[in-house]
């Protein structure tokens, strides 16, 4: 598989890819930019991190033939997506717009909810509060295209991490489920927050809920076994994952404990939020 390098992906759609790969963030954060064909506006989804050189990228993308920004969304609060919002709001003169309040930018602006319909210049997306990951996580159908923007809540390649207490599995669960019901409906593609673009939105989706189920019934498994802290369930069950990504596997598992209403042994032992 080719690593992926962002780059205009449909009529509307265009990633900017921020230079920020890492194991967690794949070869970077996906910027958005939207622009329905001949707008004189765009919109910005997760501006990514606070580099210069990105964000300028971004404004080359986002003002391209002589487009303004019309406004910034952000998918949630990590910083891997919104560091650089503040500044590129200056820039580019957009507002922002967030779940999270502290991330709002401008006079007047409300936060992102559930409904919100966003239309600028016949480019149309729908907001869907999608938590899971985070409580704040947002979601962005674009009709036009039948895709969703889907943040961390779905990455183009391999699994997501939810870390409690801000990430929730029962949330999580709920909200692919709901992917899966707009996949069998009205959606065909995912554009992550990381990784390429998923053209099978419906296999996407059912891999991540066969995947979130089978690795919970391990984790059952390893509980039956004895194994009741994070980091011996993660050395039990995560032994097919480099022990690079073990921290994080270490939060979804103390998120699964929880969903299955198992104490969490040693708590303060889980390691650093890798998103802080």
């Amino acid at each position: 598989m080719s690593a992926w390098t962002g780059g205009t992906v449909s009529p509307r759609a265009r990633c900017v890819l921020a230079p920020n790969g890492s194991p967690m963030t794949l070869e970077g954060t996906n910027t958005w930019v939207l622009a329905e064909p001949g707008g004189a506006r765009s919109i910005v989804v997760d501006p990514g991190p606070l580099d210069a050189d990105h964000l300028d990228a971004v404004l080359a993308a986002a003002t391209e033939g002589g487009r303004s920004v019309a406004m910034v969304l952000a998918t949630h609060r990590h910083h891997d997506h919104v560091e650089g919002a503040q500044a590129f709001a200056v820039m580019a003169d957009a507002p922002v717009r967030a779940a999270d309040p502290q991330f709002q930018i401008g006079p007047g602006i409300t936060a992102l909810a559930e409904g919100d319909k966003i239309c600028v210049d016949g480019l149309e997306l729908d907001v869907l509060h999608t938590p899971g990951h985070t409580s704040d996580c947002m979601t962005f159908l674009l009709p036009a295209e039948r895709a969703i923007l889907t943040g961390d809540m779905v990455l183009g390649r391999g699994p997501t991490v939810v870390i409690p207490p801000d990430g929730v599995l029962r949330d999580y669960f709920a909200s692919l489920e709901r992917f899966a019901a707009l996949a069998g409906d009205v959606v065909d593609t995912v554009y992550p927050g990381h990784g390429p673009v998923l053209p099978d939105a419906g296999a996407a989706i059912d891999y991540y809920l066969t995947h979130r189920r089978q690795r919970l019934e391990q984790v059952r498994a390893a509980i039956d076994a004895g194994d009741v802290t994070p980091r011996q369930v993660v050395e039990r069950v995560y032994v097919d994952v480099d022990k690079a990504l073990w921290p994080a596997a270490e939060w979804s598992v103390k998120a699964q404990l929880i969903f299955l209403g198992v104490a969490v042994e040693n708590p303060d032992e889980v390691p650093p939020n890798p998103y802080r």
